[in-house]
């Protein structure tokens, strides 16, 4: 069944996200709303290191309580931004690495049911280590990990990050060893 957008309020605009309730109607006409966060989409990068070691993060994050997640490193789009240069641009803010290689790895909706954020995933090869140039507030710690051990986080439950959980089993399942 498909429904037209009746009308569209933006309830909140920020730096990131845009808050807006959608007036919808279907072909019977029945009317009914969603709530949608507009988001300008992300990318989420797998460092690969040359002995094989992937770089994970541990990141503070504030919208669940300050906790600290086992992440890869990630960032969002700027408006027109290619997600490749996004990629490049995150990790070096984040890990200090520069990529010599990025390879797309597929991309993926975060939580399509309230979110419009789109994320692309790559794979990062042939890294030079320079200097991490953290935002203002970030406090990222970088962990080179065995792959194996980064998918067995995932199973023992370190890793809860649904981006890096996705990302990994992508780059483990489709792309590892080709």
């Amino acid at each position: 069944m498909s429904y037209r957008l009746i009308e569209k309020q933006v309830i909140y605009t920020g730096t990131k996200v845009r808050l807006e309730l959608h007036h919808l109607e279907n072909d019977e006409g029945v009317r009914t709303r969603r709530e949608v966060c507009v988001h300008p989409g992300a990318v989420v990068i797998l460092p690969v290191l040359d002995d094989g070691r992937v770089v994970l993060i541990r990141n503070r994050r504030y919208a669940i309580g300050g906790t600290i997640l086992i992440e890869l490193p990630a960032g969002t789009l700027e408006k027109n931004e290619d997600p490749m240069n996004c990629a490049g641009r995150e990790l070096l803010e984040e890990t200090g690495y520069l990529a010599g290689r990025l390879q797309p790895l597929g991309n993926f909706y975060s939580s399509p049911g309230i979110l419009s954020e789109k994320l692309y995933a790559f794979a990062a090869y042939d890294l030079e280590q320079k200097r991490a140039a953290l935002e203002e507030g970030e406090e990222i710690e970088v962990m080179p990990t065995p792959l194996a051990q980064a998918i067995e986080m995932i199973r023992d439950g370190r890793i809860h990050d649904g981006k890096t959980i996705a990302t990994l089993f992508m780059y483990d399942r489709f792309f590892r060893g080709k």
